[in-house]
């Protein structure tokens, strides 16, 4: 159920921004974090605050970039920058934006022991270093909530898939948790989502994350509505991003909410950025998969499917398309991309069917017939299954 402390939070946000004072964004990065999960929201944030320095205006943000433990935190690609530490008062009003990084959407037991000796090492200072004396302990903020309470549902509900977080980890996850009740907004990129999820807050909500992991999120925790598609998902107050350059999408899509579109596409224009990308991360998902493979049996079935998505197609025609037998195709497909013809056509289809309802003037019944859907009644059924959303609003939001 959507958090009943929402609307007063979002009202607060509004009559700060109304008043003119600045709107505080923190960005929360662990070690490891991907830089452009952190670094391209904040300067998405900054161009908003130097377009209204150029306009002489206030800037309307306050950008703050904090860790579990402070300090230097190195990204994955070996960056460090300086954080200051989660704070301890309220962030009541504020926008919260927590990053992806590097085996944040692992479970244990997919590493190597080494690994696993390691990365508990890690996660331990990564969510809360030292975190008996650390002031971001229980006490200092008041959590007295019970331990049943500070871990995700999927924890508490039987499922060999879920990470159960150590206890410096629920700390983090407690502070996440206690700070988005008082939030306007509660953001993250990529694989950030597994933080939100882990701290109880996307249960019951749709949510998304780097098209690479959408199965592990929707393995793990089985209670979110994951959405393979979306660039970036608003569910309530709370926001997930597709895999890392969504993070600036979202950030985009938050300055349109503050200070309208006109300010969000001159963001955009300094920034030679879509204001709304054409097309979801399937896109990506499909195309990189056969550019990745030039020479591969994924680049060449997808070669031969595109001039033909509006035709009827079984497996049967797949397999003689590529000169292999239906079993050869489908190992030849699993060892290449993890994926089985049906799903590469359906992938085709659904990319093929947004980018025309995407198009002014196209309806619904003209984007269904020539994706290869055929019927309305079959582009519905597609675009709730795989979007969670119906054609139509799919049009409205990015037409």
């Amino acid at each position: 159920m959507p958090n009943m402390k929402k609307q007063p939070a979002r009202a607060s946000a509004a009559r700060r921004r109304d008043a003119g004072v600045a709107i505080d964004i923190w960005i929360l990065v662990f070690p490891e974090f991907l830089l452009l999960d952190a670094t391209g929201p904040i300067q998405v944030f900054s161009s908003a605050n130097d377009a209204a320095r150029d306009a002489g205006l206030p800037p309307p943000y306050r950008i703050h970039l904090i860790s579990p433990g402070g300090g230097a935190v190195a990204s994955s690609s070996g960056v460090s920058v300086l954080a200051a530490p989660m704070p301890r008062r309220s962030l009541a009003g504020a926008t919260l934006i927590v990053s992806g990084g590097r085996g944040m959407e692992l479970v244990p037991d997919e590493a190597s022991p080494d690994a696993v000796v390691r990365d508990s090492m890690k996660r331990g200072a990564m969510m809360l270093n030292a975190a008996a004396s650390h002031p971001l302990a229980p006490d200092a903020m008041e959590f007295r909530t019970a331990e049943s309470d500070i871990v995700a549902p999927s924890a508490k509900v039987p499922n060999a898939t879920a990470p159960v977080p150590n206890p410096r980890e629920r700390v983090t996850l407690r502070w996440v948790a206690r700070a988005s009740e008082t939030l306007a907004r509660c953001c993250a990129v990529c694989t950030g989502a597994f933080v939100l999820a882990r701290a109880g807050l996307l249960d019951g909500r749709r949510a998304v994350t780097h098209w690479q992991d959408v199965s592990r999120l929707r393995d793990q925790h089985p209670s979110i509505l994951v959405q393979e598609d979306a660039i970036y998902i608003r569910d309530g107050k709370f926001y997930t991003s597709a895999g890392i350059s969504a993070g600036m999408d979202l950030a985009l899509s938050l300055v349109e909410e503050d200070l309208g579109r006109a300010v969000a596409l001159g963001v955009a224009k300094r920034l030679v950025l879509f204001l709304k990308r054409p097309g979801g991360q399937r896109q990506f998902s499909s195309e990189l998969l056969a550019q990745s493979q030039p020479q591969g049996i994924s680049a060449q079935l997808t070669a031969w499917l595109r001039p033909r998505l509006k035709q009827e197609i079984d497996v049967e025609q797949m397999a003689a398309a590529c000169a292999l037998s239906v079993r050869t195709l489908h190992r030849k497909l699993r060892q290449e991309a993890d994926i089985t013809p049906a799903d590469l056509l359906t992938r085709l289809r659904m990319e093929i069917a947004c980018g025309l309802l995407e198009q002014p003037g196209m309806t619904v019944k003209q984007a269904a017939r020539q994706s290869g859907y055929g019927t309305e009644y079959n582009l519905r059924r597609a675009f709730a299954a795989q979007l969670g959303v119906l054609p139509s609003e799919y049009q409205s939001r990015f037409a």
